[in-house]
């Protein structure tokens, strides 16, 4: 090289500094696996992931009329069954980051949206006073490519452009999934779907 350096040096530099970024969210391993130390996103977590499995819908739901959803806060992950019991999907999903924003029990699906707008709650807007009043649809939209609204006010299953947040306790009261997920359970769902969030 002209310039001096070493061949390659830049490239390297660069590799390590991004692996180093990438494991920053990386497993902690302790004797209990579902400790919880998470509040940030760049911190480490533990992560109870033995309990993501696929489940029979019989001991939550009578019947699948307009299909089924459950929501299972403790393990990080949506069920989906269809009305008719052909279609079971399982998707790993965001939870609320604190009890106290966790909302459990029966709804179901009110309305559907394809390229939602956000706007934050009362509550989220005391907490954070930096967040817009207002995000319209697009790679900025806190609610992903689509998004599920409940009969609960200000409660949805979304997407998220933040895939970090999957699999952690991360949202203010939501169900987030992969953008690629949520469009498959958009699709998936119609207004009616029983939603359990346990």
């Amino acid at each position: 090289m002209t310039n001096g350096q070493t061949p390659g040096l830049g490239r390297r530099a660069f590799l390590a500094s991004g692996a180093a970024f990438l494991g920053a969210p990386a497993l902690a391993q302790t004797e209990s696996s579902t400790t919880e130390i998470e509040s940030d996103l760049n911190e480490a977590v533990v992560r109870n992931i033995s309990s993501f499995r696929a489940m029979d819908w019989r001991p939550y739901f009578s019947n699948l009329r307009n299909g089924a959803v459950l929501a299972d806060i403790t393990s990080r992950a949506v069920h989906y069954w269809s009305e008719d019991g052909s279609v079971y999907k399982l998707y790993p999903s965001s939870v609320p980051l604190t009890e106290d924003l966790t909302r459990r029990g029966r709804t179901s699906i009110v309305r559907k949206v394809e390229g939602p707008s956000w706007r934050p709650t009362p509550a989220m807007k005391k907490r954070n006073p930096e967040w817009p009043d207002y995000v319209g649809p697009g790679p900025d939209n806190p609610l992903g490519t689509h998004a599920l609204y409940l009969s609960w006010t200000y409660y949805r299953i979304h997407g998220t452009q933040d895939t970090r947040k999957i699999g952690r306790r991360s949202s203010n009261g939501c169900i987030g999934l992969y953008n690629e997920h949520i469009s498959q359970l958009f699709e998936l769902t119609k207004v009616g779907t029983q939603v359990l969030l346990i």
